[in-house]
């Protein structure tokens, strides 16, 4: 591979771009000065594809990036969005399908002098879902319709309904069963709503054992986005075509509500894969 290509493709990984505070959120400000600090800096975002094509050993150019966000909140419209547009970068939403809603698509922060949405705090979010009032936090149809008619967004599994199946069955037998039909009635949802469901699979809160895998190649899924910290890196191009079929587990680097000199920082360390290993080492 030449120094014109990638060595490793970091994978970031947001939840809320909001001005409420709370867990997993990084400011609007933030992520505008981390997006800008990209785009200077002349990191290029590349979708699921290239990034399967990368993990199969092919190459894509240095300084690619991909950058990711979970769950499928408001906020993503309303703040992500317009700043993802402004730059031509695209990111991967991973979509809990139960929770989006019908109605229309509400104003976002490129709408001037318009009033925006309630954006809730994560905890709050939370409880909204628990009572079913999940449009008051998650994105509508109609929103994710126009996220991808503009190229920011591509829509992916993060299963049906983000239950912690392994939590709340009281066998092994029943959590796979759940689980099945769980990742089946995603990819279902998927189907119908954006005539496709990929193989792209992010775990809720990360989490997978053997039979979550296994449930889920049966499924169709081959590339799994966990929250491990570090890097990616291709196959060897010699092992390419034997590989072109094996599952794929995807580490991320969780975004801080940070300046963009933090994410600066990271990510001259984790696009050099040696250093990412070592850093990872001493940091645990």
């Amino acid at each position: 591979m030449n120094k014109r290509n990638a060595r490793a493709v970091p994978v970031l990984m947001y939840h809320h771009v909001s001005t409420s505070p709370g867990m997993i959120t990084v400011k609007p400000e933030h992520f505008a000065a981390q997006m800008e600090y990209l785009a200077s800096a002349g990191y290029r975002t590349i979708g699921s594809a290239q990034l399967a094509a990368f993990l199969r050993g092919e190459e894509v150019p240095a300084k690619s990036i991909v950058i990711t966000f979970d769950d499928g909140y408001l906020d993503n419209w309303v703040h992500a969005h317009p700043v993802l547009q402004r730059h031509g970068f695209t990111a991967l939403c991973f979509l809990v399908s139960s929770w989006p809603g019908e109605g229309g698509v509400r104003p976002n922060a490129s709408h001037a002098r318009t009033e925006f949405p309630r954006l809730l705090d994560h905890r709050a979010g939370e409880v909204a879902i628990e009572n079913g009032r999940t449009d008051d936090v998650i994105l509508r149809w109609s929103e994710i319709d126009a996220m991808r008619e503009a190229g920011t967004f591509e829509f992916h599994s993060h299963t049906h309904t983000h239950v912690r199946w392994d939590q709340v069955t009281a066998s092994t037998v029943e959590k796979r069963a759940r689980l099945q039909d769980d990742l089946g009635a995603a990819r279902k949802v998927l189907r119908a709503r954006l005539g496709e469901a990929s193989d792209h699979l992010c775990w809720p809160q990360g989490y997978y054992d053997d039979d979550y895998r296994e449930v889920a190649l049966n499924a169709g899924f081959r590339h799994f986005y966990t929250c491990h910290t570090g890097t990616n890196v291709g196959a060897d191009p010699l092992e390419r075509n034997a590989s072109a079929d094996a599952e794929r587990t995807i580490k991320r680097l969780e975004v801080r509500d940070r300046p963009a000199s933090w994410l600066a920082s990271r990510l001259w360390v984790h696009t050099r894969p040696a250093i990412s290993r070592a850093y990872l080492r001493v940091k645990r």
